[in-house]
This record gives structure tokens, C-alpha cells and sequence, in this order.
């Protein structure tokens, strides 16, 4: 056995054996999101109307039996461990196992921020021998979908992998922006490219990884070591397995999956909600995604409101109209106020004959009276984005593809 430097023997600790240990990687600062992450980090970004980014990730962990994840925070972590929690919403509250809060910490030779995703696992790898598990599953707390990663786990287990890598099928005209695999007919990996400028395959990346925990100990033990190394799984721990020949296999995911790292790809996932056919439906139970949320009375919508192709969460009051939308729980859209092509995040207030069109506002905005926030879809220039807490004075006008960072901004934006 891989010498980690750690105890062995599982009489050392009072854990039970896991067959497969998650660690989900919810660190990133999400700078593209701008303002929305200006006060939290980009796993704990709103989304759905009642939910987190990070539900998603952790419902699927639960629904695919794996009970033992350890979260790996860095960047504005107070709201995203409130949130966490004990677990509990999503079944991870457990005596044995359950969901881990994992910041950076204090050793011997000081305290380090994760350097990169290899170097955050690599701190980490005592809480994962703690379990002695045969696979380790490396998860991205920033994207949208719902994956049996069990179903994975059987496909690695068959090919007896040393690693396998999920992969989405993007066009040939996108596929730099992602790590792309080149496979055989086995779907063994021969080559990796991170965002490659000629791509020659469109199996994109989608940050999801299974190893052998061995494999994975190893290597990245040896790219800790290595001083010029970024520290990274796309850049240096998968192109040195690769070139060391180990067993890679591509595991193909053929169903909806959003990386929600931009204010347009964060509209556009939310707008995937809506219509009678959505290409993303949070209505299966037999594929719950759990939140924690607090209880709210029912929504309510006035005679004289109109609401159309919207998801309206519990506790939000409707006397105007709401078209193509996306709104939290306990928002107020006041009589003559119109809402459309927007998502409204938790608690936010839309004032009398106020407009509000394509555009994302955070938890807890005052829109005033007669206030004009963005344009039209099809006459503006970008998403207008308010951050969390703001009040917009009545009668102000937020201009299309405005990021509203505080009050100050208001007045350079009028």
C-alpha cells in the first residue's frame, strides 16, 4: 500500500470503511459573477427559485448512495457553511460519514490556501484515509444537473480505471472553452487538451472525476512535490497520468448539465426551468434535489396580477404582472409593477410601476416606485445585475448590462 504518512490501520480512528468518498471543491471565488459574489462564494449563489448551486451536486451525492462528502471552502465561506449546516436537508447528517465543512487549516508548517484543485484535495487527503475508501469522487460545486454517479462508479469498476473522467458532448465551435478528451473505441483516454485552440473532439470535461484512491494519492503526493506545478487536475495531475500510461476511460453524460460560472449562463439555467417541456425539471421525485429553505406561507397572486411561463416560489405576493421569470421565495411584486425576463432572487420588494426586464437581482433588493431596471431582451446590451441588500431610490433608472455593486453604484449607472 501507498505510504501516505498517515496511520493505517482503521483501529486508529473510531470511522467505518467507505466504499467511495465525494470531495466537492466549493472554494472558487466565481469573479464572473460579479456582484452576485461579491459577499459569497459561487456554490452558495441562488438558483431556482428556492435553491443553491450547491444542492445540486449534494442531492446528487445522496441519490446516488454516497453518504460521506467533505465540502472544500475557501473564498467568503460564512454563507455557505450557515447553509451546509449538519447536512440534515439533504440526508447528510450522518453519526458515520455525512457532509464535512473542509476550509484551509493550520499544520505544522503553517497555514496555505489551496493553491488549486490538486493542491485542495492534496490538504485533505487524512479526512479521506479516515474512511479508507477503494474510489475517491472529485465534484464541482458550480454546476447545474442531476447524475447517478453510482451508475459511473460501476463503469469505472468494470474497466478496473484508474481514473474516469465524465464528459459531455459540446459543438465543435465551443469546444475550447473546455478540457477535451480524445478516446478510442473503448473510451479509453489517449490524450487531454486543456481548452485547446484546434480541438479535435468535442468530449468535453465536466470537472467529475473517479479514482482509485491509491492512484490518486500518488500522484498527487508526487505533484505536491513538484515545485513548478500549478497544482491543478486539468493542467498537471490528468496529462501526468496520461503520459505515465495509467488507465483512464471517459464516462459519457448524455442528459442536461450547466456550468453556471457567468451571469448569462445563470440567466439561461434559469430560464431552463420554464415552459411545458423544460429542458431542466425539478418536479421528479424519483430524483429529488433537496435545499434548505425556510417555511414560507403560499405564494399569492391578487385579481388583478398576471403571471405567465414563471416559477413564483412559496411566500411571494403578485398584484402586477411576471412574464418568462424566475422569482424566490417571498417576493413582493407590487400592483403596476411588471417583471419579465428576469430572476429575482429571496425577499426582494418591486415597487409600484416599477419594470424590471432581463435582468438578475440578488436577495433582499428594494426596486422604488416607477424605478427601470435593464431593457428589453431584445434591445439590450447585457443582463443587469443588482447585488444583495441594494434599494433602488424611486424613479431611478438602471441601465441594460448595469452591475450594481452598492448604492454608489446607482448614481454612476442613473
Amino acid at each position: 500500500m501507498l505510504s501516505t504518512g498517515f496511520p493505517k490501520r482503521m483501529e486508529d480512528y473510531m470511522f467505518k470503511k467507505k466504499e467511495c468518498v465525494a470531495m466537492l471543491l466549493a472554494g472558487g471565488q466565481g469573479s464572473r459573477l460579479y456582484a452576485l459574489t461579491e459577499k459569497t462564494a459561487k456554490p452558495a449563489v441562488a438558483f431556482g427559485g428556492k435553491y443553491r448551486i450547491i444542492d445540486f451536486p449534494l442531492s446528487n451525492c445522496i441519490n446516488s448512495g454516497v453518504d460521506t462528502v467533505g465540502v472544500l471552502t475557501q473564498y467568503q465561506p460564512l454563507v455557505l457553511n450557515d447553509y451546509i449546516g449538519n447536512g440534515l436537508p439533504w440526508d447528510l447528517d450522518r453519526a458515520v460519514g455525512g457532509v464535512k465543512i473542509l476550509p484551509p487549516y493550520q499544520g505544522k508548517k503553517g497555514a496555505d490556501w489551496y493553491k488549486g484543485t490538486a493542491n485542495a484535495i492534496y490538504q485533505n487527503l487524512q479526512f479521506i484515509d479516515m474512511y479508507s475508501p477503494d474510489y475517491v469522487i472529485i465534484l464541482s460545486g458550480d454546476h447545474i444537473y442531476k447524475m447517478d454517479y453510482n451508475k459511473m462508479l460501476k463503469a469505472h469498476k468494470k474497466m478496473n480505471a484508474d481514473c474516469t473522467i465524465a464528459v459531455i458532448d459540446v459543438p465543435i465551435e465551443e469546444a475550447s472553452r473546455f478540457g477535451i478528451m480524445s478516446v478510442d473505441e473503448d473510451n479509453r483516454i489517449f490524450k487531454f487538451a486543456e481548452k485547446p485552440k484546434n480541438p479535435d473532439s468535442t468530449k468535453a470535461s465536466m470537472g467529475i472525476y473517479i479514482f482509485s484512491k491509491e492512484c490518486l494519492f500518488k500522484y498527487l503526493i508526487a505533484d505536491a512535490a513538484d515545485p513548478n506545478s500549478s497544482n491543478d487536475f486539468g493542467k498537471n495531475i490528468i496529462p501526468a497520468m496520461l503520459a505515465n500510461g495509467e488507465k483512464m476511460y471517459a464516462y459519457s453524460f448524455n442528459d442536461y448539465w450547466k456550468d453556471v460560472g457567468t451571469i448569462d449562463s445563470l440567466w439561461e439555467a434559469n430560464m431552463d426551468l420554464l415552459g411545458e417541456d423544460p429542458a431542466l425539471s425539478l418536479n421528479d421525485e424519483a430524483w429529488r434535489i433537496y435545499s434548505r429553505h425556510s417555511a414560507h406561507s403560499p405564494q399569492y397572486v391578487g385579481a388583478d396580477a398576471s403571471v405567465v411561463n414563471s416559477s413564483i416560489t412559496e411566500g411571494c405576493d403578485i398584484y402586477g404582472t411576471v412574464r418568462n421569470s424566475v422569482l424566490g421565495a417571498g417576493v413582493v411584486v407590487m400592483p403596476g409593477a411588471e417583471v419579465v425576463d428576469s430572476v429575482i432572487m429571496a425577499n426582494c420588494i418591486i415597487g409600484e410601476g416599477a419594470r424590471v426586464s432581463y435582468a438578475i437581482l440578488d436577495s433582499d433588493v428594494k426596486v422604488g416606485k416607477g424605478c427601470t431596471v435593464g431593457k428589453s431582451r431584445e434591445d439590450a446590451k447585457g443582463i443587469a445585475v443588482i447585488g444583495t441588500g441594494i434599494s433602488v431610490p424611486d424613479g431611478t433608472a438602471v441601465k441594460d448590462g448595469a452591475m450594481i455593486y452598492d448604492s454608489a453604484d446607482l448614481v454612476k449607472e442613473a
